[in-house]
């Protein structure tokens, strides 16, 4: 009775590096180009730069506005700062005021 021998393949041998090879590839694309990869970072970075930038600005315009409110408290109340938002609110001046009237286009002194 004979045996059958089987030639290696040089194939084989081959096989299980090449698949590691597809696989470590196929994970490093994903880690660069994914939706969670190293461009996605560098996206949410700079939106994350936009909306601090857009904060800051909200933040002073609250600022300012908690100011204004506490200038008009009670405890707190100046006369000529209520006198002038009243004319401001009401369209009006005094007799002895003097009025500029300005250029609207430009912001200049109208002759």
């Amino acid at each position: 009775m004979s045996t059958r021998q089987r030639r290696q393949s040089k194939l084989k041998p081959l096989l299980v590096p090449a698949l590691s090879l597809l696989v470590l590839g196929y994970f490093a694309y994903h880690a660069v180009e994914g939706s969670y990869g190293l461009y996605a970072l560098e996206k949410l970075q700079a939106r994350e730069a936009e909306l601090t930038a857009a904060l800051g600005e909200v933040r002073a315009q609250r600022a300012e506005a908690e100011h204004q409110i506490a200038l008009m408290r009670p405890e707190s109340l100046d006369s000529d700062l209520v006198d002038e938002r009243a004319r401001q609110a009401l369209n009006v001046a005094r007799p002895r005021d003097l009025v500029i009237l300005l250029d609207p286009r430009s912001g200049a002194e109208s002759q």
